[in-house]
């Protein structure tokens, strides 16, 4: 069974969700539809490309993949479908892609050239990009529905840590929805600096610091915080059965900063 997953901005207050997944029944009444996430906050592309990274390769190769975030056509701003990993993804050229594949090289970028049975220029997601994936989703070559380009016209760089004179410095990128606080320090970052393994994690106010590495959450006491790396080998600052952005204090954006001894 062929799979089309969606990673919105749509929300689920309003019929536009509803709209979207009765056109694609409409037209596959036997593919498996997946929300990865509707509440993409809106316009966010960084936190729509994050999400999506990081669950896309747990899905089967075939599946198709509806990105649709700040999606409204215009010169600066066209529709693509991109083959990347045996997936594919729909989505507007906004930006979201650079970030999602993350200065990986993806297989095939198409700009896609459907035509609108609509009039209305505004809902790019039910008229554009539902035709695209059921196509793909039956089979259908990517030159069908476009043309073949080279790469993405608009480009977006992830914000990376920094290290210097023993201080890695990164920031947070994204809350989940328990309120755990995750960076952009990665695993990899940590353990190519921690050469004696003394290190302090400063994070909010300067009187908030970490000096362990957690394995899970229960590591230590309820309402206690933590450090930890997470599935995605991301810096998260947690705490046990709380919300460490609100009893922390802390937002997107925020610093985060190891000191290593």
């Amino acid at each position: 069974m062929t799979i089309i997953t969606l990673t919105t901005d749509l929300g689920m207050k309003d019929s536009y969700l509803a709209s979207v997944k009765g056109s694609i029944y409409t037209q596959l009444p036997e593919v498996k539809i997946v929300d990865i996430c509707n509440q993409i906050s809106a316009f966010n592309i960084q936190e729509a490309s994050f999400i999506l990274r990081n669950c896309y390769k747990d899905f089967p190769i075939g599946t198709v993949h509806i990105i649709s975030v700040d999606d409204e056509l215009s010169i600066e701003n066209e529709h693509l479908a991109v083959k990347q990993d045996g997936h594919y993804f729909i989505g507007p050229d906004n930006g979201l892609f650079s970030l999602l594949f993350n200065e990986m090289k993806p297989e095939k970028i198409i700009k896609l050239n459907i035509t609108q049975t609509s009039n209305c220029q505004t809902f790019a997601t039910k008229n554009i990009f539902v035709p695209a994936a059921c196509h793909l989703a039956r089979g259908g070559t990517m030159e069908i529905i476009g043309v073949e380009i080279k790469d993405f016209n608009i480009k977006k760089m992830e914000l990376k840590s920094v290290f210097n004179n023993n201080i890695l410095k990164g920031s947070v990128i994204s809350i989940d929805s328990y309120g755990n606080v995750i960076s952009n320090i990665t695993k990899k970052e940590f353990l190519q600096y921690n050469k004696n393994d003394s290190f302090a994690i400063f994070f909010g106010r300067e009187d908030e610091k970490i000096n362990v590495i957690c394995n899970k959450y229960k590591d230590v006491p309820i309402a206690e915080k933590l450090a930890i790396f997470g599935e995605n080998n991301l810096l998260q600052i947690a705490i046990n059965q709380g919300r460490a952005n609100k009893l922390l204090g802390l937002k997107i954006h925020e610093i985060i900063r190891i000191e290593f001894k």
